[in-house]
């Protein structure tokens, strides 16, 4: 079973990110620590992202007047490929909602498998630059 709840240990989730990105800050010589992850996601909505209880992954969020932005979407390595990530997308799409927006934004590097689970949710690649494709979906009440 998939749930969510508000992140109780930033330090760990901070750490889930670290683990699942080194690789692109490595390709794209970004010189990335798991305590600069920490400064950044303090600013933003987090939660947990738990299967079976166990914490897996972290969604992060940032609101701006007409869209909610899924600043981070992160699944523990073991735990890829079970249909997680998608319910996070659904869920995240029910907290854009409940906050009033009609859209939600992401942007995900270029190498990311991840784009393909975005383009199958509905994202559309509104523009891109060297390392990203930005990304939105409009989502109705």
């Amino acid at each position: 079973m998939i749930s969510f709840q508000p992140t109780e240990n930033l330090s760990a989730s901070a750490e889930i990110t670290y683990d699942n990105m080194r690789s692109y800050y490595q390709h794209y010589s970004v010189d990335w620590e798991p305590s600069q992850i920490q400064e950044l996601i303090a600013e933003l909505e987090n939660w947990d992202i738990l299967y079976n209880g166990e914490v897996v992954g972290a969604v992060r969020l940032a609101f701006e007047e007409e869209a909610c932005w899924l600043r981070d979407l992160q699944v523990s390595e073991p735990f890829q490929n079970k249909g997680i990530g998608a319910a996070a997308i659904e869920q995240v799409m029910q907290f854009a909602l409940n906050a009033g927006k009609q859209q939600l934004s992401l942007r995900v590097f270029k190498i990311s498998p991840a784009y393909q689970l975005y383009k199958r949710m509905g994202f559309v690649t509104d523009k891109r630059d060297d390392r990203f494709y930005y990304m939105s979906k409009s989502i109705a009440h």
